[in-house]
């Protein structure tokens, strides 16, 4: 539909469709056919098709339901399940049928696990490297209520990039990511770059459209930056469903070229930015940047 939330129309060059080629349409079938859930449908990403045909997906852990209520969210929240210790096995049997050579691994929101589900990443990651010990591995992680005994957990496993989206500028919390916290979240990106293996990288992830300001924005990338992050990925916040938030704002492409290069002048090396970017849009080729930067960690 070209009609946005909030009666803000959305534009022509936001209006990408899901291109259900062979593979995709593979791609689905064994992940139902091993109950698997991906961010990819999910989270409704209009960019299924061309990250699957570059050799990456987003998987997504610990069920398909969260314990939080983001309201610029698609994942429903209710009752959760145990983790499934068979996951990490089932998604690394996905990735080598399916010609996977680099996946992201995230979860919904675990605050009904004693340790936010750490562990289970581990197991996860654990699996699929001991399946595929060329593959990448990047884990974008819940903030796990800011306990430090959990984000070390995560960032001690052999990946290439440890991930925690700040997603928005702190004034928008209250409306957009209730039961979350700026400085908290901050605080994960901060003692994960201070913790972590030699080559690992430090990313996070915003949206822009939810009625953020852009010396806010500045203010983000500094703050994201003094913590460590080395890759940001900036998107436009597309409103999901009736019950999400409204889209206050579309940005124009040059726009996301301009918050690109503002990024980078607050000193992150990489920024992927433009309309249709997610956190782990071609994420990939982000590392591959980050790895040629001239800011080693």
């Amino acid at each position: 539909s070209g009609e946005a939330a909030g009666g803000v129309r959305r534009p022509a060059w936001l209006r990408k469709e899901t291109l259900l080629t062979p593979e995709v349409i593979a791609h689905r079938e064994r992940i139902a056919r091993l109950g698997l859930h991906t961010v990819c449908a999910s989270a409704r990403c209009p960019n299924l098709s061309e990250c699957f045909q570059a050799g990456n997906a987003t998987f997504l852990i610990l069920g398909d339901r969260c314990t939080r209520d983001c309201a610029f969210c698609a994942i429903g929240h209710g009752p959760t399940a145990a983790p499934d210790p068979d996951e990490g096995a089932r998604i690394a049997r996905h990735m080598r049928d399916g010609g996977i050579r680099y996946a992201v691994i995230t979860s919904v929101t675990r605050d009904d696990l004693p340790d936010g589900g750490a562990a289970h990443f581990a197991s996860v990651a654990s699996a699929i490297r001991a399946a595929l010990p060329e593959a990448g591995l990047e884990l974008l992680v819940p903030d796990f209520r800011g306990d430090p005994a959990a984000v070390d957990a995560v960032v001690d496993l052999p990946i290439q990039v440890f991930a925690h989206n700040l997603e928005t500028v702190p004034s928008l919390y209250p409306r957009a990511r209730r039961g979350a916290d700026y400085r908290r979240s901050l605080g994960v990106l901060e003692r994960a770059a201070a913790r972590r293996r030699p080559g690992t990288r430090i990313k996070t992830g915003v949206m822009v459209g939810l009625g953020e300001r852009r010396e806010e924005l500045a203010e983000l990338f500094a703050d994201a930056a003094g913590a460590g992050v080395e890759i940001v990925t900036i998107g436009q916040y597309l409103r999901p469903s009736w019950e999400n938030l409204p889209v206050e704002r579309y940005a124009a492409p040059a726009e996301f070229a301009e918050l690109g290069a503002l990024a980078r002048a607050c000193g992150i090396a990489v920024a992927v930015a433009g309309p249709y970017v997610r956190s782990s849009y071609l994420a990939e080729r982000a590392f591959a940047d980050a790895i040629g930067s001239a800011r080693p960690p």
